[in-house]
């Protein structure tokens, strides 16, 4: 359950504040939030949640460009990063976002919700659909492609993350539940596991 890796997800992501923040954005990963952005500037939305915010770096990417962004994470360093690039960010997990319903045009999440055990997913999707005004657009990408939950031997991190890993159908069908699906795409990414990739969606609470 996601109430069990919780804490070991905070202790891992608080020793990789540095780490994380020095990393630099990949070009497709800036190609994904540039066209997120453009989106919700096309459909007038300006106030941005992030979820699974890390240290800020899209957050602010949003912010610079003119949207009103509340950022949360799980883990305390990285809301503290968060908050000294002046943004206003929160510590938070996925099942206790303390934000009155319909308090947002558009959610994203960029590679955070593959922490949620799969039997959770669903109760935080309905979570996040409140958290939306009707109309509302969520950005959900993630690595997946193959189905697989539990730890990767070989993360650095200590301690091991958890990870649930989802195939497009189960994603789409999660993602279909609570919200009508706008776009899902593969990206496929150059990296060793030639099975996984980068699922993008982008979703509509209707």
């Amino acid at each position: 359950m996601y109430s069990q890796v919780i804490h070991e997800l905070r202790r891992a992501y608080d020793l990789m504040v540095e780490e994380r923040d020095k990393k630099e954005v990949v070009a497709w990963k800036i190609d994904e939030r540039q066209q997120f952005l453009s989106l919700l500037q096309q459909e007038g939305q300006k106030k941005l949640l992030e979820i699974g915010a890390g240290t800020g770096i899209h957050g602010q990417f949003f912010q610079e460009n003119g949207l009103e962004v509340v950022c949360t994470d799980l883990s305390p360093e990285m809301v503290k990063r968060c908050q000294q690039k002046g943004l206003a960010a929160y510590v938070m997990d996925f099942l206790h976002l303390e934000f009155p319903d319909n308090s947002f045009d558009a959610i994203y999440a960029m590679n955070c919700l593959l922490h949620v055990p799969r039997s959770d997913l669903p109760k935080v999707m309905e979570a996040l659909r409140g958290l939306l005004r009707p109309g509302g657009l969520f950005y959900w990408g993630q690595y997946g492609g193959i189905e697989r939950e539990g730890t990767w031997p070989d993360d650095h991190y200590e301690p091991k993350r958890f990870f649930s890993f989802l195939t497009d159908e189960q994603a789409q069908e999660i993602a279909a539940r609570s919200f009508q699906l706008v776009s899902f795409k593969q990206i496929r990414l150059q990296e060793e596991n030639a099975d996984v990739h980068f699922q993008s969606m982008i979703l509509r609470r209707r």
